[in-house]
């Protein structure tokens, strides 16, 4: 198990109904509130209408932010953070799912940001010169669709249009300092996104199950029962949407998987890179972006870490292994895996989203542009080219 240090200080305040806290949660973080949510907010009105309420309520003066749209640009964020200096605010609550959450995050600390806003963005990683923020104002998230942690983790994840690029910002300022979990939020979801939020719930911690260190006993074992918790209950909440419970599970899920309670001592998340050049550069939403990757990816690597695989078929898919080899055990754990996602609704294919073997070369440039190492490589373990990646790619179409 490798070495690592560990902290999150986020307070989280979680159950059906603990919507109603957020007023007094803000209350103790300051007076004058820029509320972050969705431009296109039609779903989510009752929700912003009943926090500024609270707001209110609890004695704050509240001023609405509604700009957001999904995979948040910098240009956008620019225009909060002149916003929260107008009003002066000394709060920033972001309401909704990732990408509100991470436009909150960088809005609170471009308000200190004295330099480009995109310098604060990690977007070469074979050459690092990030100047990442070191103060930002207090924040407080509501999530509505459970999908990133952005409500319990140290990152934010913004687009430059301009550059057609997408990548994080990093740094302790950016934890919430109050996440407010209330599973009835996300019942009115539409079976798209929460399949979508579900699909990137798997994600967080499969790339590291999958990618990561070899040896890590409680981290793949914790990781398995986010997985099977997903599994066993995205199914019911198509079902069943107004279940609180099912919805509770899923939404606790989705904070327990990027949290960094699943991945200490890890970091590799090479199918993100991925992911991100497929929604700047084919308006693919983020977990569909990540249900074209993976399928495709386990299929590349299942020789080289055949352990780890069949762990995944017998333990997430529930693969019987008897009277099978190993390889039979791991074939069949994939093909259930790929048709758990099918049947969700969400693609596995290239192809279905439009995208095409002459489309592949610009796609790997992309991802080699960001995310490669100064070594030319693409941070996994093991390590991807260039020509690799085109491999999967071509596998997944």
């Amino acid at each position: 198990m490798n070495a690592f240090e560990f902290q999150n200080p986020v307070k989280v305040i979680f159950g059906a109904g603990v919507i109603k806290q957020v007023g007094a949660e803000a209350a103790k973080l300051g007076k004058r509130v820029l509320v972050v949510s969705y431009a296109e907010r039609k779903a989510l009105q009752g929700v912003l209408d009943r926090i500024c309420t609270e707001l209110a309520d609890a004695g704050l003066h509240a001023v609405p932010f509604y700009e957001v749209e999904p995979n948040p640009e910098i240009a956008m964020v620019a225009r909060g953070v002149a916003a929260a200096k107008s009003i002066d605010a000394d709060v920033v609550v972001g309401v909704g799912g990732g990408s509100a959450m991470d436009a909150a995050k960088a809005i609170a600390a471009g308000v200190f940001y004295e330099d480009d806003l995109w310098k604060m963005v990690y977007s070469r990683h074979d050459d690092i010169q990030a100047v990442p923020p070191t103060r930002a104002l207090p924040t407080l998230m509501v999530p509505t669709l459970p999908a990133t942690a952005s409500e319990m983790n140290r990152c934010a994840v913004v687009t430059n249009a301009e550059l057609g690029e997408k990548s994080y910002i990093w740094g302790d300022c950016l934890y919430p300092k109050v996440a407010i979990l209330d599973p009835e939020l996300t019942c009115s979801l539409p079976p798209s996104q929460t399949a979508c939020g579900a699909v990137d719930t798997i994600s967080h911690v499969l790339e590291i199950y999958l990618n990561g260190q070899d040896r890590s006993d409680l981290l793949h074992a914790w990781q398995e029962g986010v997985m099977c918790t997903v599994i066993a209950n995205l199914p019911r909440a198509l079902e069943y949407p107004m279940d609180t419970d099912v919805r509770a599970e899923l939404m606790w899920s989705a904070t327990c998987a990027l949290n960094g309670w699943a991945s200490p001592g890890d970091a590799w998340t090479p199918m993100h890179q991925v992911g991100h050049v497929l929604t700047t550069r084919h308006k693919v939403n983020h977990g569909t972006s990540l249900a074209l990757v993976m399928p495709a990816w386990m299929e590349s690597f299942k020789a080289l870490k055949p352990e780890r695989y069949e762990a995944f078929a017998r333990n997430v898919m529930q693969i019987d292994p008897r009277d099978k080899t190993r390889e039979q055990v791991i074939d069949e754990g994939l093909a259930a895996f790929r048709a758990f996602i099918d049947n969700v609704g969400v693609p596995t294919r290239l192809s279905q989203v439009g995208v095409t073997e002459a489309d592949l070369p610009a796609i790997v440039a992309d991802v080699r542009k960001v995310s490669f190492g100064a070594d030319g490589m693409l941070a996994c373990n093991p390590p991807v080219s260039a020509d690799k990646l085109l491999e999967i790619l071509k596998r997944a179409l």
